[in-house]
């Protein structure tokens, strides 16, 4: 537009733009203010840009999502393999864990009497376990087996130990947490517990054609924490577990009966050997029980340790001195005779840093061997076992496995216990030194062991994975 068309107005406006316009320039406010702008705007467009591309992935996932959820909320009993090897320390609920399925997928309710077949969960037809049980029962002799005298073992060659390829079986899927033999000479059959539930048997000595000689039962709903079997009958086995439940496999009437149930986790179990009228078990923290197996009714029950009870075990030459190791740190020798309700004391008390999962008394009597997690092995001896040694030996597990518990041979000579490096460790009580026994066909940790009460040399190893490992002597 022509200046001289303009009016006095509008020539003074289009001068104060100028002015301003020289101004902003000079102050630089133009830069500035498009800095600020362009920050303002950037998170606003890389929200939407981020919104946009989760908008455009999520149709493409194709993987669940995946919500932790405790066993507690999920109605399952605390999984034992999760304390760095310490199983026993943990306390389940017994109540809510008395109902399964059987293997056909069926409900099964086992706060009752179970059918030895309705228990049946695994292996062969079981016929034929349930025949050769009832015929080694009758073969038995009237007295029930007793150890080896001392020295009987003594001159054993440990050298003469082999693991033979066809003596390794897997008999359970889950962790095993017990292992015992039958105490027949006429055969050899192992048994063991699991964390799963199961009572696995397996037939060493079966035949040609008569299958793996592998047959599991799934009386339990929790790990199974003890087996013993019954002084007189070997047709009689008693189980304990976490579930509270105390039962007695009868192969006799074929049925897994209920002995005992309680509101509290059962830790141990145990027998004399010369009698067959009462079980000793241990359940909750620190609670002892002699239970009467004619009246059906707990004949004592003392309050022994601050924590639970791992293992109960009874001297050989004086049944009326019992051992107990505890997860207090400590193992007691108490005798039955004096023990008092209120404040029980015990004969003698061996002291561990940590844990004590096992105290077992040696053939002879004379010497009582526990198994710690502060890495030792106490072997005490002499008057009211005053005098105690510790052995250094690793006894760390993994998450995954059980923890150690050294046992006794066949006399007074050797402790075997488990190796984390896939062995068996022989301590000598001699000199205090150890050695190990290691094969090709061990492919496992062995944790639980036990030896064969009628045969020198018989040593059953159990691990984490369900497998036994059966040294004999060659």
């Amino acid at each position: 537009m022509p200046t001289q068309a303009l009016t006095q107005y509008e020539r003074e406006r289009l001068e104060n733009i100028r002015r301003n316009g020289e101004m902003m320039a000079a102050l630089k406010l133009q830069h500035k203010a498009n800095e600020l702008s362009t920050a303002a705007k950037r998170p606003r467009q890389e929200i939407k840009s981020f919104n946009n591309d989760l908008e455009k992935k999520k149709p493409k996932i194709e993987a669940p999502i995946v919500i932790r959820r405790s066993l507690r909320s999920r109605g399952l009993p605390p999984d034992s393999s999760t304390a760095a090897g310490l199983e026993d320390d943990l306390l389940p609920s017994p109540g809510r864990f008395n109902s399964q399925s059987s293997p056909q997928g069926f409900p099964v309710d086992r706060s009752g009497p179970l059918a030895v077949k309705e228990a049946h969960s695994g292996g062969a037809d079981d016929r034929l376990l349930l025949d050769t049980i009832l015929c080694m029962s009758e073969n038995a002799p009237l007295c029930p087996a007793k150890k080896f005298k001392e020295g009987t073992a003594s001159g054993l060659n440990l050298e003469s130990l082999t693991l033979k390829e066809e003596n390794v079986a897997r008999v359970v899927r889950g962790r095993i947490l017990n292992v015992r033999f039958l105490p027949s000479g006429d055969r050899t059959v192992v048994i063991v517990g699991d964390k799963l539930g199961n009572v696995g048997f397996w037939d060493v000595d079966r035949k040609e054609g008569e299958g793996d000689g592998i047959y599991v039962y799934s009386p339990h709903s929790a790990p199974v924490s003890g087996i013993s079997v019954q002084p007189y009958s070997l047709c009689k086995i008693f189980t304990s577990c976490y579930d509270g439940f105390l039962r007695l496999m009868d192969v006799g009437e074929e049925k897994f009966n209920v002995v005992y149930s309680g509101d509290e986790a059962i830790f141990s179990l145990s027998q004399l050997s010369s009698e067959s009228g009462s079980l000793y078990f241990c359940e909750g923290r620190g609670g002892f029980k002699i239970w009467d197996l004619k009246t059906g009714k707990a004949s004592s029950s003392f309050s022994l340790h601050t924590d639970r009870i791992n293992s109960i075990d009874f001297n050989p030459a004086n049944t009326n001195l019992v051992a107990t190791s505890s997860t207090d740190g400590t193992a007691c020798i108490w005798d039955l005779r004096s023990i008092r309700k209120g404040a029980p004391k015990s004969v003698s008390t061996i002291t561990h840093k940590k844990a004590v999962h096992s105290a077992y008394f040696s053939p002879s009597g004379n010497y009582l061997a526990t198994t710690s997690v502060d890495n030792t092995v106490g072997l005490a001896s002499g008057a009211n076992f005053a005098d105690t040694t510790m052995i250094s030996h690793y006894n760390q597990t993994s998450r995954w496995i059980s923890s150690f518990r050294a046992i006794w041979g066949w006399d007074d000579s050797y402790i075997f216990l488990g190796n984390m490096k896939r062995a068996v460790d022989v301590i000598s009580t001699i000199d205090r030194t150890t050695i190990s026994l290691v094969s090709s066909h061990m492919t496992a940790i062995p944790t639980r062991f036990a030896a064969h009460p009628l045969t020198v040399g018989a040593l059953a190893g159990a691990t984490a994975g369900g497998q036994v490992y059966l040294w004999t002597s060659v």
